[in-house]
């Protein structure tokens, strides 16, 4: 594939990453684990099967499969004719709506690589995504919830030295971007669209955005068939076909809402996408109700807001709801069992990446296994390793650092040789600095991250243990636990919590319960901190750095009003 721009002089398909050794990759492709088919051709035929049924709701729009295709195809041709081939790099910030299927469509055909941005994404990270792929194109929503982007993708494409095209899905164009509203037409005519290359299944399909809370966020190389294969399995351990309606209400450009299985892998098997402009209760429960909505995923900041809702008395009918896929943040036990009761489906518990592993639940699991594990591998082919901090294998049920390889799991980030000398081993293995035991019948129970532990005096305390106890405690609507620095012991447990409506929360009502529970004394809280809500991430995880940031600032006033003039 050509190079985009003067950034990238890597090919496309390799990326920088060190692909999988070919030995490998036959085996993969013998065994049936990749299908080596392009995902738009396995799209489009999964499309013709089942033409005349709804692909995806948008409010007032209805696409058919067929007509899904059609859009796709004009795009393709009307993206080609701006100048963009295969191997170009597009930057794409859309919140959910059908554009957005129709624009990824579209480049999968052309081979054109989207990069998976996120509505919350400001010029600072858009930038450094335009710049570090060599993004030709970048598309945006134009006024969204009072903030212009349109103004902030012209001030990025006036500092780039490779961006070219501003593509805004809005009104009030400036002079200069081009309109998606006109791209995203039908195709013209039964005429093939311009530029097509045939897509090789081990050239990279799309770019996502790694998970990590620190620093600028890595690109994920997926190759049309790591990707497919990722997809392929959560369909099918989720069971989905052509009677699916999966409702994306988390950002679509996250891995967990696009391809796990998802939006995706909803269209892969035949069935239909509801988009939802906000995951709001309020929002959300009418459109399971109205469109019958069988499975939605969320994450547990998410999921007690619904919890809530539902208990308010706000009654919808979403009896038609059966799976409520929970991912992306640790889900606290006494959290999942309210799902059963109180919302009417299963709850389906997963843990992933966007580099490629994606464990989940079954639904037809034991209560025990959907309540207090993540699951285990979707994919047979998938190989997972848990080892301690000296890289040594650990006891069977003791608590490990996740490693991961397989026909899912990428070799190497994009561009980022120092980050894949630690991510990555010499054997192919991704370190994913996730903390988890592996439990008899092959299910996990992620404990934390490595950088989430607090060590308290030498003792190894799980953050997502001390939140999943104070869980526990009456009145307690969500719970994160933080490192707070200390001279003596190093670091203490600092307990951010957020109260349930007119409940009082005190410290000593959480540790009074958990020494109910009998819970080991340095795992205690020894401050607790009340706030209306939590700090979020861009996809709704709690957002632990801003926690972070916030504990520092208010140690910092409490050092200086002790050491103020007239002060003891």
């Amino acid at each position: 594939m050509p190079p985009a721009g003067p950034a990238n002089s890597e090919p496309a398909h390799s990326a920088g990453t060190g692909d999988w050794p070919p030995e490998l990759a036959a085996h993969y492709l013998e065994t049936g684990l990749w299908t080596g088919r392009p995902l738009a051709e396995r799209l489009r035929s999964s499309a013709a099967a089942v033409p005349d049924r709804t692909a995806v709701v948008d409010g007032p729009v209805r696409l058919s499969h067929a007509q899904l295709w059609q859009y796709a195809d004009g795009t393709a041709t009307r993206l080609a004719r701006l100048g963009l081939r295969a191997g170009d790099r597009m930057v794409i910030q859309l919140p959910n709506c059908w554009e957005f299927l129709a624009l990824t469509l579209a480049c999968f055909r052309l081979g054109v690589l989207p990069v998976m941005a996120l509505p919350a994404h400001r010029r600072h990270e858009l930038g450094y995504l335009v710049e570090h792929a060599g993004a030709r194109a970048l598309v945006v929503p134009g006024l969204l919830k009072g903030f212009d982007h349109q103004a902030m993708a012209w001030e990025i494409a006036a500092r780039s030295a490779v961006l070219e095209q501003v593509l805004v899905a809005g009104d009030d164009l400036r002079p200069g971007s081009a309109s998606l509203r006109e791209i995203c037409r039908p195709v013209d005519g039964p005429a093939e669209p311009e530029h097509i290359e045939r897509q090789d299944a081990g050239d990279t399909a799309l770019f996502l955005l790694s998970g990590g809370t620190t620093g600028t966020p890595k690109l994920i190389p997926r190759t049309h068939n790591d990707y497919g294969c990722t997809v392929d399995h959560a369909v099918r351990a989720c069971g989905f076909d052509a009677d699916t309606v999966y409702l994306a209400t988390m950002p679509v450009g996250h891995n967990f809402t696009l391809g796990g299985p998802g939006v995706l892998g909803t269209l892969l098997a035949g069935g239909t996408v509801v988009f939802g402009s906000s995951p709001e209760p309020a929002t959300v429960f009418p459109l399971i109700e109205r469109e019958r909505v069988a499975v939605t995923a969320v994450v547990p900041a998410v999921l007690q807001r619904w919890l809530d809702h539902q208990r308010a008395g706000h009654r919808h009918d979403i009896s038609s709801l059966q799976v409520l896929q929970v991912g992306g943040a640790h889900l606290p036990e006494p959290m999942a069992e309210q799902v059963a009761p109180v919302l009417g489906c299963v709850v389906q518990q997963g843990y992933g990446m966007a580099e490629g592993l994606v464990c989940i639940t079954r639904p037809d699991d034991p209560a025990e296994v959907l309540y207090t594990t993540q699951g285990r591998p979707v994919c047979p082919g998938d190989e997972v390793r848990l080892v301690g901090t000296d890289g040594r294998p650990v006891p069977p049920g003791e608590p490990g650092i996740v490693h991961t390889r397989g026909p899912c799991t990428i070799r190497g980030y994009y561009r980022a040789p120092e980050h894949n000398a630690v991510a990555f081993d010499a054997e192919g293995w991704y370190v994913t600095g996730d903390v988890a035991r592996l439990r008899p019948d092959g299910n996990l129970v992620v404990e934390g991250r490595v950088k989430d532990m607090i060590n308290r005096g030498g003792e190894k305390v799980s953050a997502e243990e001390v939140e999943e106890l104070a869980h526990r405690v009456a009145g307690v609507s969500l719970a994160a636990a933080v490192a707070m620095p200390d001279p003596q012991l190093g670091e203490r447990i600092c307990l951010y919590a957020v109260p349930q409506a007119g409940v009082e929360l005190t410290l000593s009502e959480i540790v009074e319960t958990m020494n109910d529970l009998g819970v080991a004394a340095y795992k205690l809280p020894e401050r607790l901190i009340v706030l209306d809500a939590l700090p979020l991430t861009a996809v709704g995880k709690i957002d632990k750095r801003a926690l972070r940031a916030d504990l520092e600032q208010r140690l910092g006033r409490a050092v200086e009003e002790l050491t103020a003039p007239g002060r003891a």
